[in-house]
């Protein structure tokens, strides 16, 4: 039987140039292990920017530490570096940055400053797998770096994640906490063959918006292996088997995809740059051209001004739309202050979150979508 896995691990070994690769069944279990090779406990305090997505502050919360946001800057939509000091203490442990859409910023500067308080960094790469952040792939500055193959990642497995080391005093625990990773059972792997199936046979501009919006419900009441099960956006308390590994069912459809990864990355930064040109040419808000070169742009982030009226119009004309992240810890709506997030103390992040729409990258229909824009250009701000 051919070893999917192991084939996967060198594919990915070429776009990241190290081979400390270690898989897990999702990018937050990733995080979870590389915190805690970090020694991360009670008491400690984990940077992280104030929007993303809530599977991030989660495993801080099962290590029993606190997330620490800070707001991001409105240009890149990451962390605010001017801001990322101030919320330095005693306490802090690691500061997570994080490639939001595909876009890296201030990586470089994000280390040195950790590296003058004497704290850990992790690079959240679960959005630009296959980008380089000044002539390195995504991954490569931090001490570690996690990654996701979720259905909508930069390339997809179905459900799946793995992690980086850079910084080789972690290793050792590293190994020794990945050896008590939980096998996916039969009914899992069973689940996952079905998705794939319905995915690669049913999924197209007609069906996708009911599709999406039955498959977070399914997701959400914990009936099929989603991206995030209901516990994880309702809850603190970490989910059963949460430890768990990764499979060869899940490795053949990574190896498969990843494949198409170079043409895709071309697709996706040639629809950026179109995408850029018509905001530009409007005089609406855009991604910066400096954050261009080699980035992966898994999505493009408008702002408009009523995000369910836009998404009502681009479900009548079969526009395939995303929401990421619709609140500063996508896509919790409440209760906010379980995940230690007052989305008020954090202005440009709860601002974006509420008026944030993602254009599709990967669409080969470009035109169609440009020219839906076109159509409502006054409820793009």
């Amino acid at each position: 039987m051919a070893d999917y896995i192991k084939n996967l691990k060198t594919e990915i070994s070429k776009y990241l140039k190290t081979d400390n690769i270690y898989f897990h069944y999702k990018g937050r279990v990733s995080l979870y292990v590389i915190l805690q090779a970090m020694n991360v406990k009670e008491g400690d305090e984990v940077i992280i920017p104030a929007y993303t997505c809530v599977v991030v502050p989660n495993p801080i919360i099962y290590l029993g530490a606190k997330p620490v946001y800070v707001d991001i800057d409105k240009d890149n939509l990451c962390m605010d570096i001017n801001l990322l000091e101030k919320n330095i203490t005693e306490k802090t442990k690691v500061i997570i940055c994080q490639n939001t859409y595909g876009l890296s910023a201030n990586v470089d500067t994000i280390v040195e400053i950790a590296k003058k308080h004497n704290l850990y960094t992790i690079e959240d790469c679960t959005h630009g797998f296959g980008g380089f952040y000044k002539n390195q792939p995504n991954g490569s500055y931090c001490d570690a770096a996690f990654y996701s193959m979720q259905w909508n990642k930069p390339f997809s497995s179905g459900i799946g994640g793995f992690l980086t080391i850079n910084n080789a005093e972690l290793l050792e625990n590293i190994n020794k906490i990945d050896r008590q990773k939980a096998k996916p059972g039969f009914l899992t792997k069973l689940n996952l063959k079905l998705l794939f199936f319905a995915k690669r046979y049913f999924l197209n501009n007609t069906t996708y918006w009911f599709l999406l919006n039955f498959y977070r419900w399914l997701s959400k009441n914990n009936l099929v292996t989603g991206s995030s099960s209901g516990n994880e956006i309702s809850d603190i308390k970490m989910p059963d088997n949460f430890l768990m590994d990764y499979s060869q069912t899940q490795a053949k459809e990574g190896l498969r995809n990843i494949k198409k990864l170079p043409k895709l990355l071309a697709l996706r930064k040639n629809n950026a740059l179109k995408y850029t040109e018509f905001l530009l040419k409007n005089n609406k808000v855009f991604v910066k051209k400096d954050l261009f070169e080699n980035h992966s742009f898994l999505k493009y982030p408008i702002l408009v001004k009523n995000r369910d009226k836009f998404f009502d119009l681009a479900r009548k004309h079969k526009i395939e739309l995303g929401d990421w992240f619709n609140s500063p810890i996508h896509p919790v709506q409440n209760n906010f202050e379980k995940w230690e997030m007052y989305p008020e103390k954090y202005p440009i992040a709860n601002y974006t979150s509420q008026h944030v729409v993602n254009l599709p990258t990967d669409t080969k229909k470009i035109k169609k979508v440009l020219s839906f824009m076109e159509k409502f250009i006054d409820e793009i701000l």
